[in-house]
């Protein structure tokens, strides 16, 4: 136990959002179609669910799946985990199966919370629904102060890596308060402040996004997650006052060119923000054409920094356009070389960060984290260059990283999955240009001697094992993938030889993934 004096400092989330729920129960918190909750209510429910939990075993510092899409019982649920003292452990709901029983098995989770219909891996299950609903209708709130303290965990996001297999990112209290006071101070968000966001509720993003409106006492618009109509989108901003949201370029760019753009109040929106993935020129262009009054703010972070470390935002989203900006406040950034020294200013390294926002460590790999955390600095796998003015420039993905429409897709987690097919020898996926997603996975695939083996066939075992949008647009067979003197897939010499020819001929555009 701690002691009286210990437990009033703690400056962790259940206390943050607490309190605004105290100063502000009747403002609306979170709006969702035809349903709202006011601070007081989403606060009372989500005692009540933390209650259900705590009755049907689940301890402080266990962990507790939200198999969610947006809606507001993701809200609802994240806020039970911090007040029982659980760890969230948020899972894309796009995954195949065998992606969601491997995060179900390697974060043991103890309970978990979902909406989608997938076989019982745990022992607690919780069900939106009827069983939801009667749970935490006829549960008494929650009315202990959760021990949890600020190095302790508050979230666990999975993000893959190198080995094809995802890792669970242990963001901590301390991490997630000080990403969301930063994002707060940076933005100049503030209680009157309407927020939507085209981001998934399960992504870092979408949960960056959503904690600074909580703590504020603030408002929040939740989005469909499984389709996205521009007009919708428009006809959301303009009825409930957004004054402040967040889209991938490429939603950004069907949303410029939608007819309605011009009913949104022009006085309304103040800030514009994008991020996920590279934004054109043109988007950036018709952006600030359609909102002549909205700061266009660029967003780039990562899971294991709780989510944004920097920002390009006012004059300079013109100025020094095609830059990520900045650090935001408490992020402390350089770009080393592989002894972790300074490189010269305009040359390419790699980010590497330090900070309160930092996650703690990868769930139960502790190689991996070491190799993280080389140095005492997070080593970010991303490679840029600074400017003289200190801006950053992304200038290549240092671990293959292929950014498809927003979500990431890493090759060696589609290699596997290729490798596991009996009729593939070799496999080796890279990213190509894609006139809707900006870039999609192609494969290059070395047959076994047990025979051929046709594109469909490998696209269907992909879609059996992976999400829609991690299976390779095009699978190409060769006799041989190119490799160095290590044995390393030379994939720069893939792209060369083969990405125009593949972008044009084998690509499709994936309007169902």
């Amino acid at each position: 136990m701690r002691s009286a004096l210990e437990q009033s400092r703690r400056f962790v989330l259940p206390e943050l959002t607490g309190r605004a729920c105290r100063s502000r129960p009747d403002h609306p918190a979170v709006i969702d179609g035809d349903e709202t909750r006011t601070h007081a209510q989403l606060h009372d429910r989500a005692g009540r669910l933390a209650s259900v939990l705590a009755a049907r075993g689940v301890r402080a510092g266990d962990c507790v799946a939200l198999l969610l899409h947006n809606r507001i019982e993701f809200v609802e649920a994240l806020l039970a985990c911090h007040r029982r003292g659980a760890v969230a452990v948020p899972i894309n709901f796009r995954l195949a199966l065998d992606e969601i029983e491997y995060i179900l098995a390697d974060s043991g989770a103890a309970a978990l919370i979902s909406d989608t219909d997938v076989p019982a891996y745990v022992g607690v299950v919780v069900e939106v629904g009827p069983d939801y609903e009667d749970a935490v209708a006829s549960a008494v709130p929650w009315g202990e102060a959760a021990e949890v303290f600020e190095d302790d965990v508050a979230l666990m996001c999975y993000t893959s890596g190198t080995t094809g297999r995802p890792k669970g990112a242990l963001l901590t209290h301390r991490s997630l308060v000080a990403s969301t006071l930063s994002w707060i101070h940076e933005m100049r968000a503030g209680q009157d402040d309407v927020w939507l966001s085209g981001q998934p509720l399960f992504h870092i993003g979408g949960i960056n996004g959503l904690l600074p409106f909580l703590v504020l006492g603030a408002t929040v618009i939740i989005t469909p997650s499984t389709t996205f109509d521009p007009e919708a989108m428009l006809a959301l901003i303009s009825a409930h006052g957004v004054t402040m949201c967040i889209f991938v370029p490429t939603q950004w760019a069907v949303i410029c060119a939608s007819r309605s753009v011009t009913r949104v109040d022009p006085e309304q929106l103040r800030v514009a923000m994008w991020g996920a993935s590279p934004a054109p020129l043109h988007t950036l262009e018709e952006m600030a054409r359609a909102f002549p009054r909205a700061a266009i703010v660029s967003a780039y972070g990562q899971t294991e920094m709780s989510g944004a470390t920097t920002l390009l935002k006012g004059a300079d989203s013109t100025r020094k356009m095609g830059s990520v900006g900045k650090p935001m406040l408490g992020v402390e950034l350089r770009v080393v070389d592989d002894e972790l020294r300074d490189v010269p200013v305009g040359s390419v390294g790699e980010i590497a960060y330090r900070g309160p926002n930092v996650m703690a460590g990868y769930h139960e790999q502790p190689d991996a984290t070491a190799e993280a955390f080389a140095g005492d600095w997070f080593h970010s796998g991303d490679l840029a260059r600074l400017d003289e003015e200190g801006y950053l420039w992304l200038v290549d993905r240092k671990k293959d990283l292929i950014v498809s429409g927003g979500e990431n897709v890493y090759p060696a987690e589609v290699e596997r999955v290729l490798l596991d097919h009996p009729g593939v020898a070799d496999a080796a996926v890279i990213g190509v240009p894609h006139p809707r997603w900006v870039e999609t996975p192609v494969a290059f695939v070395v047959p076994s001697g047990a025979g051929a083996v046709s594109e469909d066939e490998l696209i269907t075992h992909c879609r059996e094992y992976l999400a829609g949008y991690k299976k390779p647009s095009a699978i190409v067979i060769v006799g041989e993938l190119p490799r160095n003197a290590g044995g390393k897939v030379l994939k720069r010499q893939l792209r060369e030889t083969y990405s125009e020819g593949v972008s044009e001929c084998h690509t499709s555009t994936r309007t169902s993934r």
